[in-house]
């Protein structure tokens, strides 16, 4: 018989898509089992092409909580094998389970990775790793509006849900300009500008200086899904800490994060081709810098140099094309 689980994960895109490596190993473990994913309203659309999906639960916020007290009525009838709560929330308590695995993040002191804490506190056997899931009809839609046959897209994330977290403007126009010149790693590449719809005004300056036939806008559209399925065609993906960045490393890209007054111990993208490069200062004496008014919420992000990105930009599409080769070695001796 079937098992049946309930996956209760977040309201956060960037923290969904790091749960799906707990989903990945649930559904490798359970090849005959029936879910039930309940999280926030942006990140469903992730989970709904999982396999053996049951059924989709998206939680908007209510008043006092209820959106908690609306989850329970929906789930309290069943009988449940596993639940897993990553949430730790009163309903994994409440309901009849055979098995419970409820996560409680470890405190920020502890410097652990997300995924390596979901490994720990769960009891699941590493390595875990973000897993993505789409239809043909999404990869096919996706190709349409990347059109990969062009060449090679350099996609950037120049926007963040928080101004103190967002590397300067300018200097995502000179990266864009360093990398895509002739001389670059993505010579003459098109440039994809990836960010939520309401930060449209400020992600479109990214462009500047990019002829309107090398632009390809990710900005358009509200479904992290799609959003998902374009970001596997691009070469390279830079941006900032967001949701954006963690699907682009889940999807396999070259994905380099940049970390002010966010921790990149806790939330760097995660995966083989992946790296991060963040401020000097500690995220700690960053936001206290600015609570005493010390400097502006917009410097956060000032000490990262331009050639700090382009180091860490060659170093990973330098690790790619190694990982390629060993991929191609194994082909050519199995």
């Amino acid at each position: 018989m079937a098992e049946k689980i309930l996956f209760i994960t977040s309201n956060r895109l960037g923290d969904a898509v790091l749960s799906t490596a707990v989903m990945a190993n649930l559904l490798d473990r359970y090849p005959q089992a029936q879910v039930t994913v309940a999280c926030g309203p942006l990140p469903a659309p992730l989970f709904a092409n999982m396999p053996r999906l049951h059924s989709l639960i998206p939680m908007a916020k209510r008043p006092r909580g209820g959106h908690w007290w609306r989850l329970w009525r929906a789930v309290v009838g069943q009988n449940w094998d596993l639940v897993v709560d990553l949430r730790d929330s009163i309903v994994s308590r409440t309901v009849m389970a055979k098995k419970r695995l409820i996560f409680r993040a470890l405190p920020d002191e502890a410097g652990r990775h997300k995924v390596d804490q979901f490994a720990e506190k769960l009891g699941l056997q590493m390595p875990l790793q973000p897993r993505l899931w789409f239809t043909e009809e999404q990869d096919r839609a996706a190709r349409e509006h990347m059109k990969p046959e062009l060449g090679p897209i350099l996609a950037v994330g120049p926007a963040a849900n928080w101004a103190g977290k967002e590397w300067p403007m300018a200097r995502y126009q000179a990266l864009i300009a360093t990398l895509t010149a002739p001389d670059g790693i993505l010579p003459g590449a098109r440039v994809a500008v990836s960010a939520a719809p309401n930060e449209r005004t400020q992600a479109i300056k990214a462009w500047e200086g990019v002829a309107e036939e090398r632009r390809v806008d990710l900005m358009h559209n509200t479904d992290p899904a799609f959003a998902a399925a374009c970001l596997r065609y691009v070469s390279l993906y830079v941006g900032n800490d967001s949701g954006l960045m963690h699907i682009a490393a889940a999807v396999g890209v070259p994905t380099l994060g940049l970390f002010g007054p966010s921790d990149d111990r806790i939330y760097a993208p995660y995966g083989r081709l992946t790296r991060w490069v963040r401020s000097a200062t500690p995220k700690q004496e960053l936001i206290r810098a600015v609570d005493a008014g010390e400097r502006p919420l917009t410097s956060l992000m000032d000490e990262i140099e331009l050639e700090q990105v382009l180091a860490a930009c060659r170093e990973l599409m330098q690790a790619e094309a190694a990982a390629q080769q060993s991929d191609a070695d194994l082909r050519s001796n199995g």
